[in-house]
């Protein structure tokens, strides 16, 4: 099979006829082998039904469909371990992702060798205080953590070669950072291709501001267990002793002015008189336990062995 399309949606009732239609014409066009991957990701409107009648026209339409809403990363975990093409096409459900697009990408990835191609909405028609701003604060900050240059790592329509998608794990809301995902786990050939964005037509948008919180949150994540998760003592350890060394030096100069008061025979203040002393030092011990708490809480959320377990109502067309 040449393309597998994972789109993951969350009450999307009127965009999916056409967007079907419209991923069926280009497919057509181009004589691909393909499947449409249909992930509800526990809409409350019609979008499963919608799905089901699809799938009783074409057995190229697939579905998923979750019992509750768990978020865009689960949909996209549970679609790429069924998805059986050479090349895996993510799209959103809004319409506001062109299919014009897929075969251009499918070129991308089977002639020029890239692994993973994420598309850049260059021009775009979202408000530009609530989304454009902050999406171009985020995506600097990704580039400059990651390494890998893309102008907009959080678009939905990228292309991947199928052995990618096989060898990561979409967890949590690290979909926006599948890129980055995709480089830890050893594919270095991310490219990225300028593609339309389309005004939505249908519905409202399901993401909030609170997303740009979450996702420099899991920015941070995901740098520190990449750079450490293998490793921690390296962290840590140096960290610890560096602590360990100002401590000592502190209570050396310390003991070093109380001595030198206590030879000239003055009096000097205790340094512990301050409550500033106190407040400073349960600031540090509270830090430290914190940091250490979230990262051994981020090892064993990733160790879990039900990290990935989502409760599914209802598949077509899947074994």
């Amino acid at each position: 099979m040449d393309i597998s399309v994972v789109i993951p949606l969350y009450n999307e009732e009127e965009s999916l006829p056409e967007l079907y239609a419209w991923i069926k014409r280009v497919m057509e066009a181009n004589n691909f082998s393909y499947e449409v991957l249909f992930v509800n990701d526990g809409s409350t409107d019609t979008s499963w039904s919608v799905i089901q009648k699809l799938a009783q026209d074409d057995e190229s339409v697939k579905g998923i469909s979750f019992r509750r809403n768990y978020g865009k990363s689960a949909a996209l975990y549970c679609g790429f371990d069924r998805a059986e093409g050479d090349v895996v096409i993510t799209m959103d459900a809004d319409l506001q992702d062109s299919p014009d697009e897929i075969p251009e990408l499918f070129r991308m990835i089977k002639e020029d060798g890239y692994d993973l191609v994420s598309g850049w909405k260059k021009k775009r028609y979202d408000s530009k205080l609530a989304k454009n701003l902050p999406s171009k604060l985020f995506n600097a900050t990704t580039r400059m953590i990651s390494g890998i240059k893309l102008h907009d790592f959080n678009c939905g329509l990228k292309a991947y070669r199928k052995n990618v998608v096989k060898s990561i794990e979409v967890y949590g809301e690290m979909h926006r950072y599948i890129p980055y995902l995709a480089k830890n786990a050893g594919f270095k050939k991310i490219g990225e291709k300028v593609v339309k964005h389309q005004a939505r037509l249908y519905g409202t948008t399901k993401f909030g501001l609170n997303r740009f919180v979450n996702g420099y949150l899991d920015l941070l994540s995901l740098w520190f267990l990449s750079t450490f998760g293998k490793k921690p003592m390296h962290f840590f350890g140096v960290v610890g002793s560096l602590m360990f060394l100002v401590g000592f030096i502190a209570v050396m100069v310390v003991g070093g002015i109380k001595l030198s008061h206590i030879i000239d025979g003055t009096s000097a203040p205790l340094v512990t008189n301050s409550p500033y002393f106190y407040l400073a030092l349960t600031s540090m011990i509270i830090g430290c336990q914190l940091f250490l708490a979230g990262f051994l809480g981020e090892m064993i959320a990733r160790n879990s062995a039900e990290r990935n377990d989502y409760k599914l109502e209802d598949t077509i067309h899947l074994d």
